[in-house]
């Protein structure tokens, strides 16, 4: 027997064309490769996080962890509900990726927090932008990546509370990478 191996099926969901269906599924397989990211860039943080506030801040990444990968499994089956097959090998992920490993190891909690605000931004821009992409094609998926900035949005507030200062300024502010937002935040 002949293992028969496809990019995608011959079918998507209804109301979609199988263009725009297959074109939704290629709008979010970078987004499965990030969130695959983002989960283990916050369990590494939950690892390596020592110091002041230690157990609130290790504490605190955990649910964000649980609700990533809650992510990372509703993205992977819409991707495959559109009639694609998605790809969440790590090698998959290190070649498509534009970004670098996460810069932090062991450090204090707030050099983390500092650079995760920093990967949060970026990753909600990303997001923020394949949202304008889908939905102008699906508001199904559209309503999925609504969700999920949500509640991404509302795990960078927690971190930013922790690294605001009396006058609503960040002690990270203006910080490009993650180890400069980390050393600023020392």
């Amino acid at each position: 027997m002949v293992v028969k191996r496809t990019t995608h099926a011959g079918y998507t969901v209804p109301g979609l064309s199988l263009q725009d269906g297959h074109d939704v599924a290629a709008i979010l397989q970078p987004r499965l490769h990030a969130l695959n990211d983002l989960a283990l860039t916050l369990k590494h943080a939950h690892w390596n996080v020592v110091g002041r506030d230690f157990i609130g801040v290790h504490k605190m990444l955990d649910p964000q962890v649980l609700q990533v990968r809650d992510m990372i499994d509703e993205t992977a089956e819409r991707i495959a509900t559109l009639g694609v097959p998605p790809n969440g090998l790590p090698g998959a992920l290190v070649a498509a990726r534009s970004w670098d490993d996460y810069a932090i190891g062991r450090a204090g909690t707030s050099a983390h927090l500092a650079a995760l605000d920093v990967v949060y931004t970026g990753f909600l821009k990303s997001h923020r932008k394949a949202l304008a992409q889908v939905g102008e094609l699906d508001p199904v998926t559209e309503d999925m990546v609504i969700s999920q900035c949500a509640a991404l949005e509302q795990f960078q507030w927690f971190m930013r509370a922790h690294l605001e200062d009396d006058d609503g300024e960040l002690l990270n502010s203006g910080a490009k990478t993650e180890r400069s937002a980390a050393n600023k935040a020392k």
